[in-house]
């Protein structure tokens, strides 16, 4: 499991990648990628191309992230997900407080 984030160069948009098992082991590296960061960007990418499982601790951690982003007014992408992993997110409803891409 490893966990990187990168922001944009105008700082609007923070990308963040996770590889592997998205679980609670990655609660401190998840939190440190977007609360690390010295900015606040408006929008938030959450790239799941390498992501191979996720567990309701994960979920939890997407909603500390939206939390962290201003709620309901967060802008929040969760892209790449593979069949696994964005049926999880769908029977969870997440694609009502998350745009899923």
């Amino acid at each position: 499991m490893a966990i990187w984030s990168q922001l944009s160069s105008d700082n609007g948009e923070l990308t963040i990648r996770i590889q592997g098992r998205f679980d609670f082991s990655a609660h401190q590296d998840f939190r440190e990628s977007y609360e690390g960061v010295e900015v606040t960007p408006k929008r938030y990418v959450v790239d799941m191309k390498e992501t191979t499982y996720l567990d309701s601790s994960a979920l939890g951690m997407l909603l500390l992230l939206r939390d962290h982003a201003g709620g309901d007014s967060a802008q929040i992408r969760i892209v790449n997900c593979n069949q696994d992993v964005k049926k999880i997110l769908t029977i969870s409803n997440f694609g009502q407080l998350f745009t899923i891409a």
